[in-house]
């Protein structure tokens, strides 16, 4: 009678070790159930940052500064006036005044043929192509780049090329013309004019602050200046950067300083300190005191002339310096010239082969 009793008590024994270990596999599958949805979870955070992070970059590294906006109009205007008179210079050996009729009209042909190959064929200018930067359409709602439509594309053209073509032909049209009729149209014209130059300048003040749309026609047509490519950031030391503006600006200040200097009356100012203190009666002043040697070229005078002092000079060489610089003076002694006198006493031809 015992021992089954024994077996009933072991069997649940082995019963209850069987359960915990389910329940320990169990718990086990649900930490790494739970530890694989955490690593789920945190790779999607880390790629998401790691994109806003990147569209941030990208922002700032599309934005164009002002600076490149305004060179690149300073380049196409350059480009405008080079091409016109490359094509002004074909026509130089007809009769004068040939394309003066027809001049606006040539111009927007010209200005027409560059859009085809600039902004309609590649979204940008010849200056902005060079300094890497292209036109994107900024009423698109997409953050990546968006080409211009074909709708911009023409109303750009119709609104720099026609507006220069209309504003030119206005003016010859009401140039000569004094009927009352005219005269209102021409009231108009001038109104419109100035109202236009009015948005130019509110536009260009609201470029300055934000750094967007540097055209009037820009910021209508919705069309915003962006890098073509990325630009890298470039780190430059104040030191390097403090040190190229002085020198240039040193370097302009000389350049406006020097054609104010008179480089004749300062040799002169300079040879008449030095030369007394050391220069010892020889043969070589003998000869200028004698008439023998011109002053500023050193070779026998032709023609020779003085100008109130003893110094004898050329005609050709005293007469050019003079006409260069009107307060021009003697090298020597530093006599301003008060008349041209040619020389009185003669000087033979026995003394020239004695020489």
């Amino acid at each position: 009678m015992r021992r089954p009793q024994q077996r009933k008590i072991e069997r649940p024994k082995e019963g209850q070790k069987k359960r915990m270990e389910r329940k320990d596999r169990r718990r086990k599958e649900r930490r790494e159930g739970g530890e694989r949805e955490k690593k789920e979870e945190e790779v999607p955070k880390t790629f998401r940052e790691g994109m806003a992070s990147r569209d941030e970059n990208m922002k700032r590294t599309d934005r164009v500064l002002r600076i490149s906006q305004l060179d690149a109009l300073e380049l196409n205007k350059a480009l405008e006036q080079l091409v016109w008179s490359q094509f002004t210079q074909c026509f130089h050996g007809f009769k004068p005044g040939l394309l003066a009729r027809f001049e606006p009209e040539v111009k927007a042909f010209l200005w027409l043929f560059l859009w085809r190959f600039t902004i309609y064929s590649k979204n940008a200018t010849v200056g902005q192509s060079v300094l890497n930067i292209q036109y994107k359409n900024d009423f698109s709602p997409n953050l990546r780049y968006q080409p211009l439509s074909k709708n911009q594309k023409l109303w750009y053209a119709v609104c720099t090329i026609g507006g220069k073509w209309l504003e030119e032909r206005c003016y010859d049209l009401f140039r000569n013309r004094h009927v009352a009729s005219f005269r209102k149209a021409k009231q108009c014209v001038n109104l419109v004019v100035g109202l236009l130059k009015l948005g130019r300048l509110i536009n260009f003040l609201i470029f300055l602050q934000r750094g967007k749309f540097a055209t009037l026609t820009e910021r209508l047509l919705g069309i915003r200046s962006v890098f073509c490519r990325p630009q890298n950031v470039r780190e430059v030391g104040f030191e390097y950067m403090n040190r190229e503006l002085l020198w240039h600006s040193f370097a302009e200040f000389l350049i406006f300083l020097l054609p104010l200097v008179s480089i004749q009356k300062l040799k002169a100012k300079l040879s008449s300190w030095c030369i007394p203190l050391t220069r010892a009666p020889s043969s070589d002043s003998t000869l200028a005191t004698s008439g023998r040697q011109c002053s500023l070229c050193g070779e026998w005078p032709t023609m020779p002339h003085t100008i109130g002092c003893e110094h004898v000079f050329c005609y050709y060489c005293v007469k050019s310096s003079f006409l260069f610089d009107a307060s021009f003076a003697c090298p020597k002694c530093g006599t301003e010239v008060h008349s041209l006198q040619p020389l009185k006493s003669g000087i033979e031809m026995t003394e020239v082969n004695a020489l």
